[in-house]
């Protein structure tokens, strides 16, 4: 009887440590289903030319969601050669006039970095997109290319996928934040995020499945 209690009490306890598991999985299944897509994903020549990617899977857009938050994700950036990509690093993605209207709907959202200087903003412990990087909507088609002259010039490029449509999306104001306890549930300690994509620190074992994607749908990758 006291095994079953502390059994019971530990469940939750488990099912949290397991959270940032499973979010890799689903960071992996978008990111595959959105690159799988034949004429409405990412531009394979943005992708290509990305600094990092940013995912995070069931993106809560109610307004009034307790604390703000509006969902947690991962990222990761390529190596200094530009071959292969990092392990991944947590992110908390909050706040922010996004443009979500008000409900308990959510969304799967995809962030390219394209510039040396959004990357390296992206990995101080808090980023605000639009005040510490220009972003805009990214262009949607496997060959569209960014066509204004803010999406050539912007540091990031965003994607929003809910109920099966695919679209560019403004996060003007929203903000980004490392999460040192989910990197402590996948590494073992409270790693900075700039410690994991920067420092060679080896992807856990949850993660092949979101880097064999990544490495498969790059371009240098796939001509290997």
């Amino acid at each position: 009887m006291r095994f079953i209690i502390v059994a019971l009490a530990l469940t939750p306890l488990l099912a949290k440590d397991n959270e940032p598991v499973k979010r890799l999985d689903e960071a992996a299944a978008v990111f595959s289903e959105v690159m799988a897509a034949p004429d409405k994903g990412i531009p394979q020549e943005l992708l290509d030319k990305a600094h990092c990617i940013v995912i995070v899977p069931d993106l809560k857009t109610g307004a009034f969601i307790v604390g703000g938050k509006y969902g947690k994700g991962y990222m990761s950036c390529r190596n200094k050669r530009r071959a292969g990509w990092s392990a991944p690093a947590t992110v908390r993605i909050e706040g922010g006039s996004v443009g979500f209207q008000i409900g308990g709907s959510s969304t799967d959202l995809i962030m390219l970095v394209m510039s040396e200087r959004g990357a390296d903003k992206l990995l101080e412990s808090k980023f605000t997109l639009g005040a510490e990087g220009s972003v805009a909507a990214g262009p949607v088609g496997r060959t569209a290319t960014a066509q204004t002259d803010i999406q050539m010039h912007a540091d990031i490029l965003s994607w929003s996928r809910s109920q099966g449509l695919f679209a560019g999306l403004a996060l003007e104001g929203a903000t980004l934040r490392q999460d040192l306890d989910d990197n402590a549930t996948l590494y073992g300690k409270k790693l900075e995020n700039r410690d994991i994509v920067t420092k060679g620190v080896r992807a856990p074992n949850a993660a092949a499945k979101l880097i064999a994607l990544l490495n498969r749908y790059s371009a240098r990758e796939r001509k290997n």
